[in-house]
């Protein structure tokens, strides 16, 4: 899903993840949630030895899959002061539990342990696209609106390539950021969330939200997984830029609680 770029810390190269778009990294368009964890926290540790930057002062917005990176960090690193997740993945298995057809699973399992085989042997990892409306082609989603959103044509010079490799599709159904939301507090957190949200799941969010503790806030969007970057980009970004500036700004005010939105 849609993954934010994050400060590099090599100044000239690209902000995309490791093995995405212009970064290098190998094998291609692999997605570990974990390694994208710790290429964040050194990029923090980048920004906090920047002269220009206020060490005290460092928010984090993380949207989809990187929205569970969101939580993660702001569970484990005190650096951040102000956590924004978007439309986060609360529990990969739970996601892919109610994607993957239960008559489906054991083909699903078959090609997870036949890439483990062939790495073994040697092979490349296996990879099948990013989405499809296909059904005889292997992809991750399948929903209309993950088909429209990312098979859209891009803006000249944009780098995306719709294949992700197999095995990035284990370590998502063993991913469970949302175990980190009620370790957030004292960090304040924003969780914005899609009212009808079949890709990260609206009620597995909101039963997130109701596990975090204060400072807490929560917004609601109309539509679904992508309306943030589409029909509520708008509010969605007013609420974040909001959130960030009442509490990153200086002489900010330390609220303790918000009422939800």
């Amino acid at each position: 899903m849609p993954r934010p770029t994050t400060p590099d810390a090599h100044p000239g190269r690209s902000n995309d993840h490791r093995t995405f778009g212009a970064s290098d990294g190998t094998p291609r368009q692999d997605i570990d949630p974990w390694r994208q964890i710790e290429d964040w926290r050194r990029a923090l540790t980048y920004l906090e030895a920047r002269p220009e930057v206020d060490a005290d002062r460092i928010g984090l917005w993380g949207s989809s899959y990187a929205g569970g990176h969101a939580l993660v960090l702001g569970a484990t690193d005190r650096r951040l002061k102000a956590v924004v997740a978007q439309v986060p993945t609360i529990s990969g298995f739970e996601q892919s539990r109610r994607r993957v057809a239960p008559d489906d699973l054991p083909a699903l399992e078959a090609a997870l342990d036949a890439d483990e085989r062939a790495q073994l042997a040697g092979e490349p990892p296996h990879t099948q696209a990013l989405v499809s409306a296909d059904p005889a082609v292997a992809a991750s989603y399948r929903a209309p609106d993950a088909v429209s959103y990312y098979l859209q044509e891009l803006p000249d010079g944009t780098r995306w390539d719709n294949s992700v490799t197999v095995r990035s599709t284990r370590k998502a159904r063993m991913y469970e950021p949302g175990a980190f939301v009620d370790r957030v507090s004292p960090t304040p957190l924003l969780m914005i969330v899609g009212k009808q949200d079949t890709v990260t799941l609206t009620d597995t969010a909101l039963a997130a939200y109701n596990r975090a503790l204060y400072p807490k806030e929560l917004v609601m969007l109309s539509g679904g997984h992508f309306s943030p970057y589409t029909t509520e980009f708008a509010q969605a970004s007013a609420a974040a830029t909001g959130f960030f500036r009442s509490h990153l700004a200086p002489n900010a005010s330390r609220r303790v609680g918000a009422p939800d939105r």
